[in-house]
């Protein structure tokens, strides 16, 4: 009856696919961060080229 009991609890616990959700959510944030930093790299980097260039 015991595995019974602990069987129902945990098919019926959320907390797996909540923490699944939170896993989801945190690889998009950092894929959506990661995109970002490599734009504003390569846009600065250009940036600074074209004021290297000017200056020589």
């Amino acid at each position: 009856m015991q595995v019974h009991n602990s069987i129902k609890t945990f098919l019926l616990s959320e907390d797996g696919p909540t923490a699944v959700e939170y896993a989801v959510m945190l690889a998009l944030i950092v894929c959506v961060c990661l995109t970002a930093v490599k734009a504003v790299g390569t846009n600065a980097s250009n940036k600074f080229n074209v004021i290297k260039n000017a200056l020589t």
